[in-house]
């Protein structure tokens, strides 16, 4: 240990930072290293210290990469710890290789080159897990393409273990853009190994020729691909013996960007034998209906047929994934109506399922188990709502289930009451407050039951359902009580006294609480979307902060706050004229690189209430319609609702844009003084 660890403390590691300050405290990290009881935590701190989560490789990195390497080639140290400081060096080499170059140090570059050169005898390591992991740290080792290649093309010939000579495979073809000698020769080898005779080499052969030439597609790619899919086992698929579901998922993603090659391979493998299989093709078909519209028609009748499927876990994926497309999932209502029920559907979670996606259709066969299920024991439901990318099947939200059923309210009020009235938990009376004010006026015989929650670590959401119910809960709710609220918001919630003088505003028409909150943010730099709302709700009354926001409204070209800045000066001076091109500017860059998100389509919701003068934006509303990919984040579930809501909210603003310019109304002036 003492000639692994020579020179330590030599280096002015106070001079050093990783991710939480100076790096004084690395040098008893890597001693760890060598402590059995110790290691592994070590390894973990070095992690979470040195490299943290990428984006810069911090100046400790370079002094403690001989240590970290020397830790990794001991075999005295277990596998385990030894595998992860490898992939510690991976990590740092990739941030190296794709960070901007002002947050990689001075010194990686000499360091890394001499990390290289002790990392290659590793190739012959007798641990499989450190080869594999020696094998993707010198994927990044792009300045020195050609020995690396040669050197990995070598161990390749004698490696043993599959899984290690995909992983082989794949650092070659990494390195092959950064070669000279071994380019051509390696292209060749890649695809001799695409066209060979076991199936997980040619899928990984097809990945990594995909990686040496990007954007290059070959006819030959797809052909492998499909001819290892539809003419081997299952089991043959993966090098590490990995899940047959997420290498389905991977296979059908080395078909690259065709979108027909994709549906057609997606479709067939929703057809297969095997049920995880038919997992992986479902994930991948939600992926691709996450990206364009074209993909419902070809994928959606496929998926449904898995309804049906005996594997529990895939008819509720198959649920999900209809559900998810909203209004197409028409065609088959009847078949999910059938699995609201314990006789047509035993398995709970996809049971629930069919309960939300009836409810994403507005069909009214929701409503009888939605019933029994608020009646019941068991929810089947969360109080949380998700927000997540990927395609985990998490357990959906009271909220977005029944949040769009207020027009049966008279038979859904009755169980919610008593759920309310038997509710132990703030997180249950929460839900159910928000589920209450997304129903707006219908909620209101439940007033009394809201109004007895002002009193409870509830009475944010209670009184965010009453300010939603409108003027029958303001005739109700006694102010004076409201006042002792806000002068004594519930404790340990930071966020009540503004959530609280906002909602009292908005139910009582009163927004001097909110005013004098919020007031002293109108100078500051951050933190002004509530208070541009609240002004906006002031309509002409808020003439004396125009100025104010008018100097706001240029500083920010994207996100929340134009929108906010934007809809507060036109509801307050009714001038269209100057908020219309800053709301055009903030979403056109969207709807042409997409990711639109929520102020997005909130922003053209807006335009829709503008009408006619906010005809600049119909190039750019058109533009949201007229495109196949989804202008919205892909890979989430909630980006089919997400673009139906933006598709919604173009045509709405459409139509208003044309029907006021045929009416008449004035292009320039809204609704208030055009003088302010």
């Amino acid at each position: 240990m003492s000639d692994a660890l020579a020179g330590l403390d030599d280096i002015d590691w106070a001079a050093l930072e990783h991710a939480y300050g100076t790096a004084e405290d690395v040098p008893g990290m890597l001693r760890d290293l060598y402590r059995s009881e110790k290691a592994a935590d070590a390894a973990d701190d070095l992690l979470v210290y040195v490299y943290h989560q990428g984006g810069a490789v911090y100046s400790s990195a370079p002094a403690a990469l001989p240590y970290v390497l020397g830790a990794a080639a001991d075999p005295a140290i277990v596998p385990a710890v030894r595998r992860e400081l490898l992939e510690l060096v991976g990590s740092l080499a990739y941030t190296a290789n794709t960070a901007e170059p002002r947050f990689v140090p001075r010194a990686w570059p000499a360091a890394w080159d001499l990390a290289v050169t002790d990392l290659l005898p590793l190739l012959s390591d007798p641990a499989t897990t450190s080869r594999i992991a020696v094998a993707d740290a010198l994927a990044e080792a792009r300045h020195r393409a050609d020995e690396v290649i040669a050197a990995l093309r070598a161990r390749w010939g004698v490696e043993p273990e599959q899984e290690s000579r995909a992983q082989l495979i794949d650092a070659v073809g990494s390195l092959i853009s950064h070669a000279e000698a071994q380019y051509d020769d390696s292209l060749d080898w890649l695809r001799q190994l695409m066209q060979g005779a076991e199936p997980a080499t040619r899928l990984v052969a097809v990945q990594a020729l995909r990686r040496a030439l990007p954007g290059q597609d070959d006819s030959g790619y797809a052909r492998a691909v499909s001819e290892v899919l539809f003419g081997s086992e299952p089991d043959t698929w993966s090098s590490g013996g990995g899940a047959i579901k997420m290498t389905a998922v991977w296979a059908v993603g080395l078909l690259g960007d065709d979108p027909a090659s994709r549906a057609e391979a997606t479709g067939r493998l929703l057809a297969h034998t095997d049920p995880s299989v038919r997992a992986g093709a479902l994930q991948a078909a939600a992926d691709m209906l996450s990206r364009r519209r074209s993909a419902v028609p070809e994928l959606l009748p496929a998926v449904a047929r898995l309804l049906s499927d005996a594997e529990p876990d895939n008819r509720l994926f198959a649920v999900r994934v209809l559900g998810m497309c909203g209004q197409a999932a028409r065609p088959w209502a009847d078949a999910l109506a059938v699995m609201v029920t314990d006789e047509g559907e035993p398995y709970l979670p996809a049971q629930s399922h069919a309960i939300w996606a009836l409810s994403r259709l507005g069909d009214a066969r929701c409503v009888p188990p939605l019933v029994r299920r608020l009646s019941g024991e068991q929810l089947g439901f969360a109080y949380h709502s998700v927000h997540a990318d990927g395609w985990w099947p998490y357990e959906l939200s009271l909220t977005e289930t029944a949040g769009g059923l207020g027009a049966h309210a008279e038979v859904l009020l009755p169980p919610l009451r008593a759920r309310l009235t038997a509710a132990s938990t703030l997180d249950e009376r929460r839900a159910l407050c928000q589920l209450l004010e997304s129903w707006g006026p219908a909620a209101a015989p439940l007033i009394p039951d809201l109004n007895g929650l002002l009193d409870t670590d509830a009475a944010v959401w209670a009184l965010d359902a009453l300010a939603a119910i409108g003027p029958a809960a303001a005739e109700a709710v006694p102010r004076k009580r409201l006042r002792v609220l806000l002068d004594a918001p519930p404790e340990g919630q930071p966020f009540a006294p503004r959530c609280l003088a906002l909602a009292y505003g908005r139910l009582t028409g009163d927004r001097e609480p909110a005013l004098e909150l919020l007031l002293p943010q109108l100078g500051e730099p951050y933190g002004l979307g509530n208070l541009a709302t609240l002004l906006g709700e002031l309509g002409p009354a808020g003439a004396p902060y125009v100025a104010r926001l008018r100097e706001l409204l240029p500083v920010h070209k994207e996100g929340w706050l134009p929108l906010r800045v934007a809809e507060a000066l036109w509801k307050i001076t009714g001038r269209a004229d100057e908020v219309v091109p800053v709301l055009v500017r903030a979403i056109a860059p969207l709807a042409e690189r997409g990711g639109a998100y929520r102020a997005i389509t909130e922003t053209v919701k807006l335009l829709a209430e503008i009408g006619a003068p906010a005809a600049p934006a119909v190039p750019v509303l058109k533009a949201f319609l007229d495109t196949d990919e989804r202008p919205v984040p892909h890979g989430t579930w909630r980006s089919v609702p997400e673009d139906d809501e933006l598709c919604d909210a173009a045509r709405a603003a459409l139509l208003a844009v044309s029907y006021h310019s045929v009416n008449g109304r004035d292009r320039g002036i809204g609704r208030a003084s055009a003088t302010m």
